[in-house]
């Protein structure tokens, strides 16, 4: 057990950097998770911190005393504490909750080849993190697996996005830096890119198919290389008097369409059989 008591300390300014700098995330293929939430959906995918860094106020909570010893006796994880002081120097948030997990970031590279997925999301230019987080939420509970990222979209492995997806990121397959238009013409399936001007609606398209979706930047939209490279492209009917909804919003909705055709073709078909047994 590692007891810190000072801001100076090695590891504390490991936590900070992390923290604060995208490109040393980068490099290090790690990063932070703030809370008992988060952590506990990383262990529940089946995955171990590098360490758990708990405060002395933290270590008062029952939840986050019996995450520990779970966590000590079953995988071993090593068990950093801190003074109150030094926590609050390296938490995200300014109401800390007493209990951050160090972990490696995934490294999952973009596929080269013919891409065979049934439903799978590319994001161009996302520069919001809580826009981000919330379309990585909004994917992995839409089924989603795969969520291919442009160079230039915000950190998907920043604190703020952490937070905002909370938990998504550990069922998801998250590709960064990806080559959005090879994406697209690898993909096995069509290829629906999103804008609030667009002829075609959502409703008009069948997406029982395997479908992948483009969204874009919250302000350009998709760049003009990507709009030439989609099968097809939808907007989302809006007869009231607004002109664009936000970007994680207009996700969740196309997303969820995919969902409600699924479900009723399934139904469909399970009524088909139960009436095909019936006659036999």
């Amino acid at each position: 057990m590692l007891q810190i008591t000072s801001r100076e300390h090695p590891v504390v300014k490991q936590l900070v950097r992390l923290q604060k700098s995208a490109r040393f995330r980068k490099q290090s293929r790690l990063t932070v998770l703030d809370g008992i939430h988060l952590i506990q959906c990383y262990l529940s995918a089946g995955n171990i911190p590098q360490n758990l860094v708990v405060s002395e106020a933290g270590q008062q909570n029952i939840e986050i005393a019996a995450l520990l010893e779970n966590c000590n006796i079953r995988h071993k994880t090593q068990i950093i504490r801190m003074t109150n002081c030094v926590f609050e120097k390296i938490s995200p948030v300014l109401s800390p909750t007493g209990i951050l997990a160090h972990i490696a970031i995934p490294d999952t590279a973009c596929p080269d080849g013919p891409i065979h997925q049934k439903f799978c999301v590319l994001l161009e230019t996302i520069q919001d993190p809580g826009n981000l987080g919330a379309i990585l939420r909004s994917a992995a509970s839409a089924g989603a697996d795969h969520i291919y990222l442009s160079p230039d979209c915000t950190d998907a492995w920043s604190p703020k996005t952490l937070r905002a997806a909370m938990g998504a990121h550990f069922f998801l397959s998250i590709h960064t830096d990806c080559n959005l238009t090879g994406i697209a013409t690898q993909f096995q399936g069509q290829v629906i890119g999103t804008s609030p001007i667009a002829a075609k609606h959502l409703y008009q398209f069948d997406l029982t198919v395997p479908t992948a979706f483009v969204f874009g930047n919250e302000g350009a939209g998709l760049s003009k290389a990507m709009q030439q490279t989609v099968t097809d492209m939808a907007s989302i009917p809006m007869p009231g008097r607004i002109e664009s909804l936000n970007a994680a919003a207009a996700a969740s909705i196309f997303l969820y369409e995919k969902v409600r055709q699924d479900m009723l073709t399934s139904e469909v078909t399970q009524i088909t059989e139960n009436s095909i047994g019936t006659k036999k």
